[in-house]
């Protein structure tokens, strides 16, 4: 049983993780609906041309496999997840700062490298305290997590009314203003570890990635949540394409997510197991991504759009019910770790490819994303006996995860 569990509890302890929690979660989550529906936007409005935004728009993803890892590892192993946010929120609002002042591809490639190395450990490392706070006092995930959905529907909707009254290459000042009530938001977490407690036993960096349950968690959630990769790239540019005008565009995005948080705010009365809330969320993923190559009307758009809350929510909340049974809670950011590591592998590629399939082949290259959670489907269905077996030792798990 890890440290934090031993802990004892104090009655406002959980309301007062709750509201940091949900401030924090609306915050990151803020940035998010700023940046996805108006950053490739800006892009295109400076002259990057398709296949620069492909490569450009990748570089978070990027992160995520390769230095983000790294940080919650070691966030987690010095017990300072609050300080992490802290710092990752400054240097990521600084990073689009800097963006603004630019112009070339590859210098705002260079900057965005540096800005996605503080940026994508933010949503790991939030949910990885978010997922001790669950262990520890008995909370529901969806609940929590439903606060930065919300605002990632103020950010779209703010940024969406702006993108009709400003010029669209400063809608980046936009995104860095909404980075930078992170900071301050930051600062109203509270520390998980208890002072002079002691840490639990040292977890070897790739225990976990020797277990066959928790890779069969995090491949296919990688590639069904991977697999939004040609949405969020391109999503907004073809929309703008077809005529709509900036506040259509963010009223589509802001669908979904309404459609997301409907799912994350019913999830407490949900019965199905995690791995059948993945397994829906990945053929809905199907179902979604074929509808999208065909260029529906607006009106089957919103069809679509409405199936976010199953392709992201219902895959998320299968997720995190399932790295809460199978992952020990002294080890659980660095479990977030690693799965945002295999989204972001799976997410960069098809964010890359996507580029030039869309600069040939335009909306056919939502059959690639269908076709890669397709994949997502077939590993969990194989997989579900392993999943929903009782996990091996003494794992923390509560009927609010999620699972």
């Amino acid at each position: 049983m890890s440290t934090e569990s031993q802990i004892p509890i104090r009655t406002k302890a959980p309301k007062r993780f709750a509201a940091g929690l949900a401030v924090f979660y609306a915050t990151v989550f803020g940035v998010t609906g700023t940046y996805l529906p108006f950053f490739t936007v800006w892009l295109k409005a400076i002259g990057v041309e398709a296949s620069w935004i492909g490569v450009i728009v990748a570089t978070p993803s990027i992160t995520r496999f390769t230095v983000l890892p790294f940080i919650t590892a070691e966030a987690e192993r010095r017990h300072a997840l609050r300080k992490a946010l802290i710092i990752t929120a400054t240097v990521t609002t600084l990073g689009f700062i800097g963006l603004g002042v630019l112009r070339g591809p590859l210098a705002i490639l260079a900057v965005f490298v540096v800005t996605a190395c503080a940026w994508t450990p933010m949503v790991p490392l939030t949910d990885g305290y978010a997922l001790k706070a669950v262990a520890r006092f008995g909370l529901n995930y969806g609940p929590l997590r439903l606060w930065g959905s919300a605002a990632f529907v103020v950010g779209a909707l703010i940024s969406g009314v702006l993108a009709d009254l400003i010029a669209p290459e400063h809608l980046i000042w936009v995104i860095a203003g909404s980075a930078g009530l992170g900071v301050i938001a930051a600062f109203g977490l509270q520390p998980l570890d208890a002072p002079g407690t002691r840490p639990a036993a040292p977890v070897r960096r790739v225990a976990l990635l020797r277990n066959p349950a928790f890779l069969a968690i995090i491949i296919p959630a990688g590639l069904i949540q991977g697999s939004h990769a040609a949405y969020y790239t391109f999503g907004s540019i073809v929309w703008q394409g077809a005529g709509y005008s900036g506040t259509t565009i963010a009223s589509l995005w802001v669908l979904g997510v309404l459609a997301e948080i409907v799912v994350f705010a019913l999830s407490p009365r949900f019965t199905l197991s995690p791995a059948l809330m993945m397994l829906g969320g990945a053929l809905s993923a199907v179902l979604r991504w074929l509808i999208a190559a065909q260029d529906p009307p607006l009106a089957v758009l919103i069809v679509v759009q409405l199936l976010h809350g199953l392709t992201f929510g219902l895959t998320q909340l299968g997720t995190m019910g399932l790295l809460i049974r199978h992952a020990p809670s002294h080890v659980i950011a660095r479990a977030q770790g690693y799965y945002t590591a295999c989204s972001g592998l799976a997410m960069s590629s098809a964010a890359m490819l996507s580029g030039v399939l869309f600069a040939r082949y335009g909306l056919a290259v939502y059959d690639l994303m269908a076709a890669m959670a397709l994949v997502g489907a077939v590993v969990v269905a194989l997989s579900r006996r392993r999943l929903e077996a009782p996990p091996a030792g003494d794992q923390p798990h509560s009927s609010g995860s999620g699972g």
